[in-house]
């Protein structure tokens, strides 16, 4: 699936089966939210912190699919086309970037 036609599929599941988007500042904090269920599994997970047994069954994908749903809720609400944004980052990143990484000492 494309990021345009997910942006379509969240549209189309917030208008069947919640109501509406939440604000945009409300999104924004469920994103931070989200992020930092990312970021607990990761620093427990794969970090120097001992994992929780309560953290031990998180779905690392899942907490990385409710960000993105967060996210694609943020550019559907604001008019962002993110799949035309994050194309024309890719291809600033390919010529910024190119070489940039394959030449850094501290990657070898």
């Amino acid at each position: 699936m494309d990021i345009k036609n997910a942006q379509l599929e969240v549209d189309n599941w917030i208008k069947a089966h919640g109501v509406r988007y939440f604000n945009e500042l409300t999104n924004m904090a469920q994103l931070t939210e989200e992020v930092g269920e990312v970021a607990r599994i990761i620093a427990r997970r794969y970090g120097e912190q001992s994992e929780k047994e309560s953290d031990k069954n998180k779905d690392l994908g899942e907490e990385l699919a409710d960000v993105m749903f967060v996210v694609l809720c943020l550019a559907n609400q604001t008019g962002i086309d993110l799949q035309k944004s994050f194309d024309e980052k890719m291809i600033i990143k390919t010529k910024r970037d190119h070489t940039r990484h394959q030449n850094n000492p501290k990657l070898k």
